[in-house]
């Protein structure tokens, strides 16, 4: 690597970070060369998607979006001009046929495979890790740069959903195109991307500094409700590499009133003013992120971004708490004796909150005006209805120096992932390195994700609106949106160094918890014998009901029949446990119990007649934050019934005190 000193205007006419001064543009410097982070870049990035272009929710389901034309039997679905490269392509709908990419106007494409194979690790030039799949999604990272063209074409027949992130060059800048031995050319850079991806949590921060060593300095001290406590301070020029903090819950959790202040150069607002556990990824005051640049990792939170500056620099935390214990704080900064240099930005991290988000208008992460790039955002949202996540189908949207530039397909697509609320996809906490789930708990309309675009940054040059909507259509769903912005700039973005009151930061925890016990609640245990349990869907009374149906006959073992469902309730305390059944004239009773007692009455659900959907009181529990057993017990309603079931749609748990 060229030490420091020997970078800086090539970067600029290169128009990203790379190569060797005044030689060739290198599009794996994004990871390979990570201490290029704050270097502003003069690029045109956009994207190519299958978005719906009539404003509703056909993102890519019909795959009547999912193209720009046909030719034959073929779908084309992106026509790039260069020099530019493809910095990510994302699906969560990957399939046999085959998608080719023509380079240069060539007459043979350089290459084709599988849709689904190219995100395997099969495919020569697509390594892991930068190729990979996860939470619903698949994602490549691997940069396919190309000098004059670029086209894709899918022969299959019918694409669905498909995103694809791109960067245009400065006319003129030297690229060469992708070949199928990128990865014997680029072994080395290749090596160093993937290991920076390799075990997120672990210290990178040597990657972060060319030309100086770095330094920890450590600070131990107790943090006292009300006050401030000093964790770093520079008095000359340099950058932060590297912050660690312990312990990670006691600064994390619900009232978010522990900030993380970072204030470079003696700015009268910090560039970094965060509640300090949303800074590292926490979701609703649990510390939930694990990625490759920040996160939490055995009760230690770590941020590892250059963090340049040219005088000076301090680190703070600050305490809103009115009462309570002091914190007992340990605190590692790795910084370097790098200054910042003229094309590099400062680093800001900006915390919003909408709650409710406004009637008709996207929920914005971050605005801004002048030069820099974005490289991650943090996303808590929690609608109003617990059961229900509909405003996660709403589309990210960027507008770049005036123009709607990049449009995504779904909110959880924006995070590298898909199919929210199907097990074994997004359906719960799950860290990639640069992209995840912070959570997803549809019964208390949750979900919450993450990603790092240090690959693929967002690149401004005047002026950025990052937005996401809050529903299908029209973002007519009023909810709870929080976020975290990470960017680089030349001056402050939007929001910059301000906080609302503590009282307005805090986590509002649902009421009640709506659980869909047809769907993907688990099941801890059922009856040992002389039973079966299933899932069904039905109409009823004209409406669908998904089931969870238990259907028995005698006695069990051990005594009555039983099914124990695995429920999470939002916070400690008392709660009235409802269900809505279906009552019939094969049903029996049901009865909520504890520890071999019962928790409440028996409740019949016999009926003559059509089976009909009834909503009752089970009875009250004292439940804990998190994972809780409930055990129902089915018994027969009438004398002689010699079968009987128990089908329920939904269990609901709702706060008591």
């Amino acid at each position: 690597m060229l030490p420091l000193p020997m970078i800086g205007a090539s970067l600029v006419a290169a128009g990203l970070p790379g190569g060797n001064a005044g030689g060739p543009f290198d599009p794996l410097d994004n990871l390979a060369r990570p201490d290029l982070l704050p270097v502003l870049r003069n690029v045109r990035v956009a994207s190519e998607s299958s978005y719906d272009r009539t404003g509703g929710n056909d993102d890519g389901f019909s795959g009547r979006f999912s193209f720009l034309r046909k030719e034959g039997d073929a779908l084309v679905i992106a026509e790039l001009e260069g020099p530019g490269v493809v910095q990510r392509i994302w699906t969560p709908t990957p399939t046999e046929e085959p998608l080719e990419f023509t380079f240069d106007g060539e007459p043979t494409p350089r290459l084709r495979a599988g849709f689904r194979d190219l995100f395997l690790g099969g495919v020569p030039g697509l390594p892991e890790p930068l190729v990979s799949h996860g939470v619903g999604g698949f994602t490549s990272y691997v940069p396919l740069p190309f000098e004059r063209s670029l086209k894709v074409v899918y022969r299959g027949p019918r694409m669905q959903f498909f995103q694809i992130n791109h960067a245009r060059l400065p006319a003129g800048a030297s690229v060469a195109s992708w070949t199928p031995d990128w990865t014997e050319r680029r072994a080395d850079a290749l090596r160093a991307a993937s290991e920076l991806l390799a075990a997120p949590g672990a210290d990178i921060s040597a990657r972060l500094v060319n030309g100086a060593a770095p330094v920890t300095a450590v600070q131990r001290g107790r943090l006292e409700p009300g006050k401030r406590l000093k964790l770093f301070e520079a008095r000359r020029g340099g950058r932060i590499l590297g912050i660690r903090l312990r312990p990670a819950e006691a600064l994390a959790g619900k009232d978010r009133a522990i900030t993380l202040a970072i204030t470079f150069d003696g700015a009268r607002k910090p560039h970094v003013l965060c509640p300090a556990g949303d800074f590292f990824g926490a979701a609703w005051g649990e510390p939930a992120m694990r990625a490759a640049f920040a996160g939490t990792l055995d009760g230690v939170s770590y941020v590892y971004l250059p963090m340049p500056y040219d005088r000076s620099a301090k680190v703070e935390l600050i305490s809103e708490r009115a009462v309570g214990p002091p914190i007992a704080v340990e605190a590692e900064v790795i910084h370097a004796p790098a200054p910042r240099r003229p094309e590099e930005g400062r680093f800001y991290a900006v915390w919003r909150r909408e709650s409710p988000t406004t009637n008709g208008k996207p929920f914005t992460f971050v605005e801004a005006e002048g030069h820099g790039h974005i490289v991650a955002a943090f996303l808590q949202a929690q609608g109003p209805e617990p059961g229900s996540t509909p405003f996660f189908e709403g589309d990210d949207q960027c507008t770049i120096d005036g123009e709607l530039r990049i449009h995504g397909t779904g909110s959880e697509d924006f995070f590298n992932g898909g199919w929210y609320d199907v097990p074994g996809r997004w359906d719960g906490r799950r860290s990639l390195p640069l992209s995840g789930c912070l959570d997803y708990k549809k019964h208390l309309s949750r979900s919450a994700g993450y990603r790092f675009m240090v690959p693929d940054p967002i690149v401004y040059q005047r002026s950025v609106h990052l937005a996401i909507e809050h529903a299908p259509e029209r973002n007519d769903i009023l909810t709870d949106y929080v976020v975290v912005t990470y960017l680089y700039a030349d001056r402050p973005p939007v929001g910059a160094g301000e906080l609302p009151p503590v009282t307005e930061r805090a986590v509002a925890d649902p009421a009640k918890a709506v659980i869909a016990v047809g769907w993907n609640v688990p099941v801890s245990a059922f009856s040992f014998q002389k039973a079966t349990l299933a899932k069904r869907v039905e109409r009823i009374g004209g409406k669908e009901a998904r089931l969870l149906s238990l259907t028995a006959e005698g006695a069990d073992v051990f005594g009555p029949h039983f099914v124990e469902l695995v429920c999470d309730a939002p916070a400690d305390g008392t709660y009235r446990i409802a269900a809505e059944a279906v009552a019939g004239p094969e049903q029996g009773a049901v009865q909520l119990t504890r520890d071999e007692a019962p928790a409440g009455p028996r409740v019949g659900l016999r009926a003559e007649g059509a089976r009909s959907l009834r909503t009752v009181e089970l009875g009250r529990l004292p439940l804990r934050q998190g994972a809780n057993r409930v055990l129902l017990q089915l018994t027969p309603e009438a004398d002689g019934q010699e079968r009987f079931a128990l089908d329920i749609v939904t269990l609901v748990l709702e706060r008591a005190d």
